[in-house]
Parts: structure tokens; C-alpha cells; sequence
């Protein structure tokens, strides 16, 4: 290849990853160690697993990742992203970045949260395991979450009004206790646990609550009868979440669930998003 063809092919791919770099940025969710693990001694970790992609282990610092529009159609929407993997490891990839650029390409501020989660021993969970206890960190890092976009929502392009906290699996856990919070000035405004739910004991449903998208398919081996309960329970207290029940899909269908009726879940969420009238800027 000629020198001229060969330097104007890197300059345009040194231009293609720093356009592709400058959407996305992560900062630390507390100015310090996360209050409650000052003594974790563990080491993050991540392996790569094909058809999932990144799985964190062992995160010790919890982050946020903002994934921010064009300005030109950005919609003031932002939504948190807590992935899942039951408190012992985050599937960052298909429950967290890949559904924030899929956001960004319609003009909705994504922020993967990077929560903290307990260290992982052998193969599996451990045969005692306290959800309450393991998610306790993990809630604590999504309220800060909130705090953060909302302090940063001028500099972010963010409505503080317009803050979705979307979460999966164990980030749904995650989720819920952000959406319970007894506090309501903690809570996201809009909130979509997606095939999670508490997995403890379940928390006092307050009054009020913000509207609510839920997702899960019937055939989930692992938290079905924990969805069912907390969406019943929704109900009980007078809430009418917005519910999407998929023949298909199993457990943990994120991003990729080829030929699963739970496909287009991001599509209805996108609606749903859509019939709050967050997909367009608000009036002025």
C-alpha cells in the first residue's frame, strides 16, 4: 500500500476510536473507598465468555459509566443500567453496555453501573447465601447512581426529572431497592426491573411509586415465582406496573435470546419509555 494511502487509512480509524471513546466515560461513584467495604481485600477480576462478553468479578470500587447522545438528538432521558450475576460477578457486556449504546443510537443518556458485588469462591453460589445481605452494597451504589446523574445532569444532558433505573437479574434486585427506597427524593422517577426481583424478604411496598416496566418469561428456571410475588405484591398495593410476560426467553435473555419470543423486550421498553414521553426533549 502507498504511504499517503497507508496514513490517511490510520489517521480515519485514530478518528473512528476517539469519536467511538469520547461517548463514553467513567468516574467513581464515591469520592472515597464505598462506605462499607473499606476492609474488602479481594481483587477485581474479568474473563471474556463468547456470546456474553465481559464478566466482572470481585468489584471492589464501584463506577458509572456514562454513555452520552449526540446533542443534536439527545431526548434529556437518562437511564442507569445495573447489570446482572447474583452479587458474585456483573455481566457488563450484554445486561450493561450493549443495551447503553443500543439507548444512545435513539438520543437516551445510558450510565452502566458498575455496583459492588461479593467475592467469588468456587464454582456457583454459596448454599447459605443472604440476598439481602449480598445486595445491600449493590442498592447503596444505585442510590448514589441517582445522586450522581442528577448532580451532573446539567453537564450530562440530563432532565433530573427524567432518570430511569433499568435493571437485570440481580440488577433488578438492585432496582427494586432503589424504587422502594422509604425516601422518595432517593428513588429514580421511572423504574424497569427486567427478570428480577427482591430475593429476600420482601420489602414494605410504599404508597407512591414511580411507573414501573417489568419483564419476564415464563419460562425462567432460576427467580420466577420471585418475579410473580413482587409484581403481586405491586398490584397489592394498588400499583399497576406495566408487564411483559414472554413465553420464551429463560433466564438472563439481556441482549441476546435469538428465536426467543422475549426478542423484542428492549423494543417494548423503548415504547413504554416512549408513552412517558421520554424519547423527544421535553416542552419548553
Amino acid at each position: 500500500m502507498q504511504n499517503w494511502k497507508l496514513r490517511t487509512v490510520v489517521a480515519v480509524a485514530v478518528v473512528l476510536l476517539v469519536a467511538s471513546c469520547a461517548c463514553a466515560q467513567t468516574i467513581n461513584l464515591w469520592p472515597g473507598v464505598a462506605p462499607g467495604s473499606e476492609r474488602w481485600t479481594y481483587q477485581e477480576s474479568s474473563v471474556n465468555v463468547p456470546g456474553t462478553g465481559t464478566i466482572l468479578f470481585g468489584v471492589v470500587t464501584p463506577t458509572l459509566t456514562a454513555y452520552l447522545p449526540d446533542k443534536s438528538k439527545a431526548t434529556g432521558t437518562g437511564v442507569i443500567i445495573a447489570p446482572g450475576g447474583a452479587f458474585v460477578a456483573l455481566a457488563v457486556d450484554v445486561e450493561g453496555n450493549e443495551v447503553a449504546r443500543w439507548l444512545n443510537e435513539r438520543g437516551i443518556a445510558a450510565f452502566v453501573l458498575k455496583y459492588r458485588i461479593m467475592e467469588k469462591k468456587g464454582e456457583g453460589l454459596p448454599k447459605d447465601m443472604n440476598w439481602d445481605e449480598a445486595a445491600k452494597y449493590g442498592i447503596a451504589d444505585g442510590v448514589q447512581a441517582i445522586k450522581l446523574v442528577r448532580q451532573h445532569s446539567a453537564e450530562w444532558g440530563v432532565s433530573p426529572d427524567r432518570v430511569v433505573f433499568l435493571g437485570f437479574s440481580a440488577g433488578a434486585m438492585v432496582t427494586s431497592g432503589v424504587l422502594l427506597q422509604q425516601d422518595a427524593a432517593l428513588r429514580p422517577n421511572y423504574a424497569a426491573p427486567i427478570y428480577g426481583a427482591p430475593f429476600g424478604v420482601m420489602p414494605k411496598i410504599p404508597a407512591k411509586l414511580p411507573p414501573v416496566f417489568m419483564a419476564w418469561a415464563q419460562d425462567d428456571p432460576l427467580v420466577l415465582s420471585y418475579v410473580e410475588k413482587f409484581y403481586g405484591a405491586l398490584m397489592a398495593a394498588g400499583h399497576k406496573p406495566e408487564a411483559h410476560i414472554y413465553a420464551s426467553g429463560g433466564h438472563g435473555f439481556g441482549m441476546r435470546t435469538p428465536g426467543a419470543t422475549s426478542d423484542h423486550w428492549i423494543d417494548e421498553f423503548y415504547w413504554w419509555l416512549q408513552a412517558q414521553g421520554l424519547t423527544k426533549p421535553a416542552a419548553k
